[in-house]
């Protein structure tokens, strides 16, 4: 006589036991964490503690493991040399076209290889993905010949026009739209009357904000560092970004380093806080497509 095996059903109201993992295998992984924070901040604590110290402290052996005296006299030796604040205007002035022109003309491109079916849609797509394979330094001849012909040299516009419209972000913005924006939605706007410009204003934007922001702030970051693109176009100092002009403080001979990190430091800081900003849009927009069912 066989006895069958009783399956207890949980209370309503009690919680399932938690399982419990071996602790040497999470203190490992803890360990883990703890050093890649280490390693990602560390680069970022010393570059503002240099910027607090002489050229002689910063090389001594061990160096400073904490903030100094010297911010005011390399505060004022940056300003000496470098016109640093009108670099730092060029940068955000830059940055914020490149990212407002990317953002949309990138979401209007993707909104139209999502939802449009048209002839050669999918060999046009495939023709802006192949762009990504070609890496940017063989661009670098053929862009510089192009801008002097059109006489853009020294001219802001010689880098944020050829940028309004980049491969990644068509082809981020597509993917998203195409999987997070249901066509019924877009037919329904239709039959309600909506033009097609309005659909994108009305409906398409408002849904793709994660998408739009992690474009947003990638496209800022790239824009805002971007050394090799401002190098081969601007000649004048008043036309410099902060990364160019911040690299005429170096020589062979005899470089400012506290003077150098002060100009780094005072660099950085938009982007960190613009990433405390959007850290939450970023995250969403990254994992969005992870958490569709």
């Amino acid at each position: 006589m066989t006895t069958a095996k009783v399956t207890e059903l949980p209370t309503p109201g009690r919680r399932p036991p938690r399982r419990s993992f071996p602790a040497l295998p999470r203190l490992g992984a803890y360990l883990l964490i703890a050093v890649g924070a280490f390693l990602t901040i560390a680069p970022f604590y010393f570059m503002f503690v240099f910027a607090t110290h002489t050229r002689s402290d910063i090389f001594q052996l061990p160096p400073p493991l904490w903030f100094g005296s010297n911010l005011d006299e390399n505060y004022a030796s940056l300003m000496e040399r470098l016109p640093f604040w009108r670099s730092l205007w060029n940068s955000l002035y830059l940055a914020v076209l490149t990212t407002a022109t990317t953002l949309f003309f990138c979401t209007l491109a993707g909104y139209a290889f999502a939802m449009y079916t048209f002839k050669g849609r999918e060999v046009l797509f495939g023709l802006v993905l192949a762009t990504l394979l070609i890496p940017s330094t063989l661009n670098i001849v053929p862009f510089a010949l192009i801008m002097q012909a059109l006489g853009w040299i020294d001219q802001p516009r010689a880098l944020w026009v050829p940028g309004m419209a980049s491969a990644f972000g068509i082809f981020l913005m597509r993917q998203y739209i195409g999987s997070s924006i249901p066509r019924e939605l877009v037919e329904a706007a239709r039959i309600d009357g909506a033009t097609e410009f309005g659909i994108f204003r009305r409906v398409i934007v408002p849904l793709t904000g994660p998408a739009m922001a992690t474009l947003g702030l990638v496209t800022f970051v790239q824009s805002w560092n971007a050394f090799l693109g401002p190098l081969i176009i601007f000649r004048s100092a008043e036309t410099y970004t902060a990364p160019l002009a911040l690299r005429t403080l170096q020589s062979v001979a005899n470089t400012d380093w506290g003077a150098l990190m002060c100009g780094v430091a005072l660099t950085v800081v938009p982007l960190l806080v613009l990433f405390a900003l959007a850290s939450r849009q970023l995250i969403d927009g990254l994992t969005a497509g992870a958490t569709k069912g």
